[in-house]
């Protein structure tokens, strides 16, 4: 899963021949990531309401990541093990109060800890994704700042630096979507996955593909590149977008796969 949505997070950008993009309302996306030197690709396939998103890796194996955002409803397939999960914005959200009451009450025992002891604590957590078991802790907003313009395949882009805290922790490189045939409503269904995902990841934008427009993100443009610094230091880069028309069977979960139980629990129902 955390394949997928990296794809989904660092996906974008963009070039198109007139004539093609007057023909199709679907956007077909190409890209490459490499994390730890290990490179992956991606395709990912846009319409207004729904994303589909395919990773293929080096050993053969395919993942599959469904969003439609009419529904409110995604869905994980393994297409090895012909089997896939669900979960709805109501399972998103019931998780997401959990983990924010979790962190809610964690957060005043810690308050009655000497702060040596707390410190040690907060480290602890930090390194295993905030709440024990792994469970994801709150993130500050990435702040992000000009810093000149660069050039990734045959685009010139726009390029930004983004911090936390005052620490450097990522880099992009994006463009105008409407230079290169496209507006912000091709990507429409990039803001109904982080609303999706809202309650669940209420500082997470960073981590989800979606287009800057000033204000409310810090930049402008769609990510052409993205690169995130940490543990595990992860390059994404776009190699092409094309207009395309995509037959409804895209967007559906292939016919004879099993149902699993969501990742969240709850939602195994035959």
């Amino acid at each position: 899963m955390k394949s997928v949505m990296k794809t989904l997070m660092l996906a974008a950008a963009l070039s198109v021949a007139a004539s093609a993009a007057q023909a199709a309302d679907g956007v077909l996306i190409q890209e490459t990531t490499v994390t730890n030197g290990t490179p992956r690709t991606h395709q990912i396939q846009i319409e207004k309401n729904r994303m589909r998103a395919e990773t293929s890796r080096a050993n053969g194996e395919k993942e599959v990541f469904l969003f439609d955002g009419a529904k409110q409803v995604m869905w994980i397939i393994n297409y090895d093990k012909k089997t896939y999960s669900e979960m709805t914005k109501a399972d998103i959200d019931r998780v997401g109060g959990q983990v924010n009451d979790a962190m809610a009450k964690m957060q005043e025992q810690l308050k009655s800890l000497p702060p040596e002891q707390r410190a040690r604590v907060e480290a602890m957590m930090a390194g295993r994704g905030g709440m024990p078991g792994g469970a994801p802790a709150a993130v500050a907003k990435t702040e992000y700042k000009k810093v000149g313009t660069d050039k990734v395949g045959k685009w010139a882009c726009d390029k930004y630096e983004g911090s936390r805290g005052g620490q450097k922790t990522s880099e992009m490189c994006t463009v105008d979507p409407q230079t290169l045939g496209f507006t912000a409503a091709d990507f429409e269904v990039s803001r109904q996955l982080q609303e999706f995902f809202g309650k669940l990841l209420p500082a997470g934008g960073d981590s989800m593909f979606r287009i800057g427009t000033g204000q409310a993100e810090g930049f402008n443009g769609i990510p052409v590149r993205h690169v995130t610094f940490g543990a595990a230091p992860t390059t994404s880069e776009i190699s092409s977008v094309t207009r395309q028309t995509f037959p409804e069977s895209t967007f559906a979960v292939p016919e004879g796969f099993t149902k699993e139980a969501s990742p969240f629990g709850g939602r195994g129902r035959q």
